[in-house]
């Protein structure tokens, strides 16, 4: 038997990062425009339902990144989940490429943030809260609208990799 890895407080960062990366998630890209009305994005892969009664979620965004003082300081954003197809756009957003939204189809949605066209599923939502959270804030927003596609198969990440679904 394999012997298995472990991280303990103090240990290498690496590791626990390798650890969290057992835990399979879909990815997102998260958006919103600021002030001036341009529009701010970047993939997160740190997204979980809260409440559904009040409708809440919750998508953790690292402090140094670009998008986010748009992101923390939107009165609306959405939450794109990715769909297959949309592996190319989750790798635009994750990178600094400085027109992330010229690649990539979009659209202003009912809550005035931009939504990514073909997304397997998109929440429009309200901020209700920002925490902090270590190097992350923790943008906790109530859902105003959902909208999503039956038909479409999830882009996943596991293990530091992209990956699909495989049915039995």
């Amino acid at each position: 038997m394999a012997k298995r890895s472990e991280y303990r407080s103090g240990s290498d960062p690496r590791t626990l990062r390798d650890a969290l990366g057992c835990f399979a998630t879909g990815v997102t890209i998260v958006t919103c425009f600021d002030e001036a009305g341009t529009p701010y994005g970047l993939t997160a892969n740190s997204f979980t339902s809260v409440s559904l009664d009040p409708p809440l979620l919750l998508v953790c965004i690292h402090k140094l990144a670009a998008s986010t003082a748009p992101l923390a300081g939107a009165e609306h954003f959405a939450v794109n989940v990715l769909q297959t197809e949309q592996r190319p756009a989750s790798i635009t957003f994750s990178t600094r490429v400085e027109d992330r939204f010229g690649q990539t189809d979009w659209e202003v949605g009912e809550m005035g943030a931009p939504v990514l066209m073909d997304s397997l599923s998109v929440f429009e939502c309200a901020r209700h809260a920002v925490h902090e959270g270590g190097d992350h804030w923790i943008l906790v927003g109530e859902v105003k609208k959902a909208t999503f596609e039956e038909h479409l198969d999830p882009l996943l990440y596991f293990r530091g990799r992209y990956r699909r679904l495989h049915f039995d």
